[in-house]
């Protein structure tokens, strides 16, 4: 039987790669069933680290996932995950975000840590196993590392991250900062992009007190390029929201250079949404300095603002 190993809808570089790096980690571990998936496109940036590393995408899960043995990476909550993971066995959950949203029939094996990436973690299990980290092994766990952290930038970097990379540059023979920034770059152009594929390239939904919440990230060297472009995406939000039936859908515009973030808000309680950032909406939008971590710098105040 299968083992179902991939991250959550709209897929970052953390969850493609943890997903694959899960799937080497289980073989090495005798699992031989094992194997990679994927809940979405792969996105520019992430293309930009399998091809660097010679590494293919995991498949485009299409299943049924009824008593099928699975294993989550990079996320936990329900509604991230795939259609039928209610139906699943969930057998192991390696994550570094809240939990929430999230249950199952029977004990499995969990570990989630307050680190900035779920390669970290991953990267913590192999050398605890004392299992080889291949040098395209290394690279994905660098890529997400980087990918998460915006380049050891963001707050939600430790040093255990830091270490990491650092330790896993020697063996997949890389340049940090050389790579890293030429990674970023491959991901941020937005020109060509359209403004469904800007808002589903990295989003996800929240459940927070009454309120769905849909919190979109986009990552760039200009933010006013996407700016540009604000009434139409506007227009795409507020129609995704009616689709889904998201009751506020937020959009992080942000700068990888200078590492600050412009939001831009539809739907219910916008200025609440403002507050929470100790702020107020100009034209549906407000300048976040030094803001750039969606887990821990723009989710804590939304759900700590929507559950009073």
């Amino acid at each position: 039987m299968t083992t179902y190993i991939f991250g959550h809808q709209n897929p970052d570089t953390d969850a493609i790669s943890s997903a694959i790096i899960m799937a080497d980690f289980e073989q090495q571990n005798g699992n031989d069933a094992a194997k990679a998936y994927r809940l979405g496109d792969v996105s520019p940036e992430t293309q930009y680290a399998l091809d660097y590393f010679n590494v293919a995408a995991p498949t485009l899960l299409a299943d049924d996932l009824t008593d099928q043995e699975v294993i989550l990476v990079d996320h936990n909550e329900f509604q991230q995950s795939a259609a039928t993971i209610d139906k699943a066995v969930i057998k192991h959950v390696i994550d570094h975000h809240r939990i929430a949203n999230f249950e199952t029939a029977s004990p499995l094996y969990y570990r989630a840590e307050p680190v900035g990436c779920t390669a970290t973690i991953l990267y913590k299990m192999y050398k605890e196993q004392n299992f080889e980290i291949r040098p395209e092994i290394a690279g994905l766990m660098i890529s997400a590392i980087i990918s998460d952290s915006l380049l050891f930038k963001s707050p939600t970097c430790t040093t255990q991250d830091v270490e990491a990379a650092k330790a896993l540059a020697t063996i997949a023979n890389v340049n940090l900062d050389e790579y890293g920034l030429n990674m970023l770059k491959a991901g941020a152009s937005t020109a060509d992009k359209s403004e469904e594929a800007l808002l589903d390239a990295d989003a996800k939904s929240f459940s927070m007190g009454d309120y769905t919440v849909r919190i979109g990230q986009v990552n760039t060297v200009d933010i006013d390029e996407v700016f540009a472009r604000q009434e139409a995406l506007e227009h795409a939000m507020n129609k995704a929201s009616v689709e889904n039936g998201y009751d506020i859908f937020v959009l992080a515009i942000t700068d990888i250079i200078n590492s600050d973030s412009k939001i831009l808000v539809v739907g219910a309680e916008k200025e609440r949404i403002a507050s929470a950032f100790n702020t107020t909406l100009d034209h549906n939008a407000a300048f976040l300095s030094g803001v750039v971590s969606r887990k821990k710098q723009i989710v804590p105040p939304i759900t700590s603002e929507l559950t009073k």
